[in-house]
């Protein structure tokens, strides 16, 4: 079988999740910038349908999850890497021959439905292989290797949008397709086999139900998702706003997305080790100060100097939050749900990638600085949200212990008002 040909040499899974992430960072570093200007310069679509489409990517995600979202935890990590992988890749490379608005969302569907599982896969493989004290680290080491990619990307992408725009797809294709051979030579399961055989039947919708019943969860995703809206909103529309305003050409695009993708390879491990005895509240709080500044820079200039300065902000802003939040999922998962939780998050950012570049072009078609002017509440509001979320969930519970003595202390409050 495809799935269980002999592997050499096995990559410890861990390495293996950072160079999935890094294969997938370079290919969303390479098309990010990109795919407005192309959809606005070679395929002549209307502004107002650039983020419609990036919906389309995140919807064919919405579509597949519910389906597929926790399928790892039932047929394992490897056949799911393998598949996802192969499928996202393909897919980049059917988009460079797609042409027309329809052909297009078609194919987008078909990547987001294929990605759906590749990003809580590899969360999950990383929880299984690690200690549970490890995982804030062992996350902003994912991180960094997304960011190494992101850098690479974007660079390569400046690079090869002198030939044609859509060459970008073919080079995010291979990077993709590269991954998933990777896996399928060197990768060995990490699944631990803890789930009820009744389990492995359960399939679909239900199978993410566990996650979705999880008020815990569910809360600090809605606010995650809120506060990730508002950042996709630089992600989507700097590259329209730089362009319109003839502040950066189309390869100088890409080069300060490199730049913003080099600041967090570079910047993560040193700011994670800095901030490590922060408290959630303050980290999240800190996130969403930074985006402010970054939307006030954008309304106020649209010179080089702005550009940069928004990206660097937005970059602090995702050095701050990346870490924390597959953090405290995992804080609440059982061992034989974990990429069933993994998967869940994975449906609130794909809400993000749906809503939030769809919003933001809309906004940006009704005037340039409106994405800028909105954000600010939108971010301060959801910055509250989820840091006083994550707070109250790593608060400790109260010991029976505890109870008893505030028992006896009531009680005895009671007895001492009833003499008097």
């Amino acid at each position: 079988m495809l799935f269980n040909v002999p592997r050499w040499p096995v990559m410890r899974p861990t390495y293996l999740g950072f160079v999935l992430y890094l294969c997938a960072g370079f290919a969303d570093g390479m098309v990010v910038p990109f795919f407005p200007l192309w959809a606005q310069s070679e395929a002549n679509i209307a502004v107002g349908f650039i983020g419609l489409l990036f919906g389309c990517y995140a919807g064919g995600e919405l579509i597949a999850t519910p389906l597929v979202g926790g399928i790892a935890d039932r047929i394992g990590r490897r056949p799911v890497l393998i598949a996802s992988s192969f499928g996202v890749g393909l897919g980049f490379i059917a988009l460079y021959f797609t042409h027309g608005v329809i052909e297009v969302a078609c194919v987008l569907v078909g990547i987001g439905m294929c990605e759906s599982v590749l990003h809580p896969t590899i969360a999950s493989v990383i929880v299984d292989t690690t200690p549970v004290t490890e995982h804030r680290r062992q996350f902003s080491l994912a991180r960094v290797s997304s960011s190494i990619g992101s850098v690479a990307g974007p660079a390569a992408g400046a690079m090869l949008v002198s030939m044609s725009l859509g060459s970008v797809f073919i080079a995010a294709g291979i990077a993709l397709l590269a991954g998933s051979m990777l896996t399928l030579l060197s990768f060995s399961e990490t699944r631990s086999v803890v789930t009820v055989a009744d389990d492995d039947d359960d399939e679909g919708l239900s199978a993410l139900l566990p996650a979705f019943r999880d008020r815990r969860l569910s809360a600090l995703l809605l606010w995650f998702m809120l506060l990730e809206i508002s950042a996709s909103w630089i992600e989507a529309v700097l590259p329209l706003y730089a362009h319109d305003t003839a502040a950066l050409t189309a390869s100088e695009i890409g080069f300060l997305f490199t730049y913003g993708a080099a600041l967090i390879a570079l910047a993560q491990l040193p700011l994670t080790r800095l901030v490590a005895q922060r408290s959630a509240l303050s980290l999240i709080l800190m996130a969403g100060g930074v985006m402010v500044l970054a939307f006030v820079i954008l309304i106020g200039s649209s010179t080089l100097t702005a550009m940069i300065a928004a990206m660097s902000l937005f970059s602090i802003s995702q050095m701050l939050t990346g870490p924390l939040v597959p953090t405290a999922v995992n804080e609440l998962a059982l061992p034989n749900l974990r990429a069933t939780y993994m998967a869940a998050t994975s449906v609130a950012s794909d809400f993000r990638d749906s809503i939030g570049p769809a919003t933001g072009t809309a906004l940006y078609a009704a005037s340039s600085l409106l994405p800028w002017m909105l954000g600010i509440p939108f971010a301060v509001i959801a910055a509250a949200g989820l840091g006083g979320t994550i707070a109250r969930q790593q608060r400790p519970p109260k010991q029976p212990s505890d109870r008893k003595d505030e028992a006896k202390k009531r009680a005895e409050s009671v007895r001492i008002c009833g003499l008097r």
